[in-house]
């Protein structure tokens, strides 16, 4: 089961630098010039979780497999890029195919790193992207209002729905308010989603700051904060440059030294990932043994069987039942074993619905 996250922004203001530093490699070239990125560069990064290490330690694992996320660097976007202007068609295609954004806007000035748009505005940045993907969604919208309502006329029910929520995203986009901001009923988000709209994705705002704001942000930091709170969205402080130096160090203790020193308890990326996580409505259920522990992600609200589909197809499609222990019970008595013995170990069907934490043994039969 795949996720993914795009990181989009303006040049230069650190996407690259952010995803060398999370996927730890120098797969995305960073550079002071405008469209370094040309083509998207892709990474995959385990989501930190301590659970995992205890259930490991518990179980006397070999191996320790974390879940993880797909991350996707992709080109920067300017003015004019829904109508294609830069490399914009390439970007709103790149975007198209990701599953939430992680935008990052620039709040730190520095004489070295020019600013596309020659001074450091972290609204103005976010408002020219969002602008861009509003006016592609648009546009998007007006090629299929025709064809709807023709359909419509003929009294097809689904075209008649299908139109009533072109309309209503076209006026949310009018207004200056991206598709996700549109209140729904379970049924119109239905129709919502089938439009596959850019500003329908979930939205994670990165404040890239300087070196000293790392730990506490600073004032451009905390005005994104403010206006991502106000649409709805979420924002994590970072600085990219220091995320690169901690990603290069491989002792843990020197890492976690490093951190200590400038004010810090973990990595900002852990909370870009873990937030990532959020965002797209994930949970974690585990499996563990004596060969490995490992994470595993689905949907929240996923059932058993569903879960054990994110293993194989196999075990989804025959599945019988799923031994399941939940975390605390699996930590407070030792295991799987103890857990067993004091009957905390149930036996779940296909109603079921996964919690976070779960631990799983799938019985299946094909």
């Amino acid at each position: 089961m795949g996720f993914n996250c795009g990181i989009v922004g303006l040049p230069n203001v650190g996407k690259s630098t952010l995803f060398n530093a999370l996927t730890a490699t120098e797969a995305a070239e960073a550079a002071n010039f405008p469209f370094c990125t040309k083509d998207p560069n892709v990474g995959r990064v385990g989501v930190p979780d301590p659970r995992l290490d205890r259930i490991a330690e518990i179980a006397g694992s070999a191996r320790v497999i974390p879940t993880q996320l797909e991350i996707v660097d992709i080109a920067g976007l300017i003015k004019g890029a829904s109508k294609g202007e830069g490399l914009g068609n390439r970007f709103l295609a790149n975007i198209r195919e990701t599953d939430a954004v992680l935008h990052v806007v620039r709040c730190f000035e520095s004489g070295d790193v020019t600013h596309v748009d020659g001074a450091v505005n972290p609204l103005r940045d976010a408002e020219t992207v969002n602008t861009e993907l509003m006016l592609a969604d648009l546009e998007s919208l007006e090629r299929r209002l025709a064809t709807t309502q023709k359909r419509a006329k003929t009294g097809d029910a689904e075209a008649r729905a299908l139109t009533a929520a072109i309309e209503r995203a076209a006026a949310a986009l009018a207004d200056g308010r991206p598709a996700r901001t549109l209140p729904a009923s379970a049924d119109e988000a239905r129709w919502v989603r089938q439009l596959e709209l850019l500003t329908a994705k979930p939205v994670l705002y990165v404040c890239n700051v300087d070196e000293g704001s790392a730990a506490t942000g600073n004032a451009l930091s905390d005005t994104v904060a403010a206006a991502a709170r106000a649409e709805g969205a979420d924002a994590v402080v970072i600085s990219a440059a220091i995320e690169a130096e901690v990603a290069q160090l491989t002792d843990p203790e020197e890492k976690r030294d490093f951190l200590h020193a400038i004010g810090l308890e973990e990595p900002g990326l852990n909370r870009v990932i873990a937030a990532g996580y959020r965002l797209l409505d994930l949970i974690t259920f585990f499996t563990a043994g004596p060969k490995e522990a490992r994470a595993w992600t689905v949907h929240r609200n996923a059932t058993a069987p569903e879960a054990a589909g994110a293993i194989h197809s196999d075990f989804q499609r025959g599945f019988i039942r799923a031994e399941t222990i939940d975390y605390d019970s699996y930590v407070t008595l030792g295991g799987e074993q103890a857990c067993k013995d004091a009957g905390r170990m149930r036996q779940e069907g296909k109603e079921y619905v996964v919690q976070d934490g779960d631990i799983f043994h799938f019985r299946f039969n094909v």
